[in-house]
C-alpha cells in the first residue's frame, strides 16, 4: 500500500528547504551532511529522507524553487502605461524587495549551482537569463541610441545593475522596506542619469 502524504507535507518541505539553505550558506554545500541538515531542521535523519533522498536533491529544490519564483515575480510585474525610466525604477524596486528574506538562498545560488547536473544547471541558468533579459530589454528601451548595435555595452550595463543589487545583502543585512526603496531609487537614478544627478 502506498504511503499517504501528511497534511503538513508541503509545510515541512518548505521548512527543510529554508533551514537547508541556511546550512548550505553558512557551512558550504560540500561540508553539510544529511545528519546536520536533519538536526538543524529539528527532525530525524530518517524523516528527512522521507522528503529528499540526497542533499543534492535538496540543493536543487532550494534553487529551482527560489529562482523560478523570483523569475515569475519579476518578469510578471505590471509595467503597462509606464515610460522606460518608470519601468526601470519599478523593476529594480521589485527585484530588491524580492530578495528580502532570501539572503541564504541568494548565497547558495552564487556558490551552489555548479554542484548540480548539467541538465539542472541549464534549467536554473534559464531562469536567471529570463531575469537578465527582462532588465536588458528595459535598458535598451531607455536608451536605444546608446545600445543600438552595442551588445557588449548593453550586457555590461545590464550586469552592472544586477551587480549593484545582488550584493546589497552583504553590507546592509536586515534592511527594511524604506532602506530597500531608497537604495532601489539610488540604483535607478545612477543608471539613468549618472553620479551628478544623485
Amino acid at each position: 500500500m502506498a504511503r499517504t502524504i501528511a497534511k503538513d507535507h508541503d509545510q515541512k518541505r518548505e521548512q527543510i528547504l529554508k533551514m537547508a539553505a541556511k546550512v548550505f550558506a553558512d557551512q558550504g554545500f560540500d561540508r553539510a551532511s544529511m545528519t546536520l541538515l536533519a538536526k538543524e531542521c529539528g527532525i530525524s535523519k530518517a524523516n528527512i529522507y522521507h522528503y529528499y533522498d540526497s542533499k543534492d536533491a535538496i540543493l536543487y529544490d532550494i534553487l529551482e524553487t527560489y529562482l523560478r519564483e523570483l523569475r515569475d515575480r519579476i518578469c510578471n510585474v505590471d509595467l503597462s502605461g509606464m515610460n522606460p525610466e518608470q519601468k526601470l525604477r519599478k523593476a529594480v524596486r521589485e527585484i530588491l524587495f524580492a530578495y528580502q528574506g532570501a539572503d541564504d538562498e541568494h548565497r547558495v545560488q552564487i556558490s551552489g549551482i555548479s554542484a548540480l547536473t548539467d541538465e539542472q544547471q541549464k534549467l536554473l541558468r534559464g531562469y536567471q537569463l529570463d531575469l537578465v533579459n527582462f532588465v536588458r530589454d528595459i535598458l535598451k528601451e531607455l536608451s536605444p541610441e546608446t545600445f543600438d548595435d552595442a551588445k557588449d555595452k548593453l550586457r555590461g550595463a545590464t550586469m552592472s545593475v544586477f551587480g549593484m543589487l545582488n550584493w546589497y545583502y552583504m553590507w546592509n543585512t536586515g534592511a527594511g522596506p524604506k532602506a530597500r526603496e531608497d537604495y532601489a531609487d539610488l540604483v535607478s537614478t545612477l543608471t539613468v542619469q549618472g553620479v551628478p544627478k544623485l
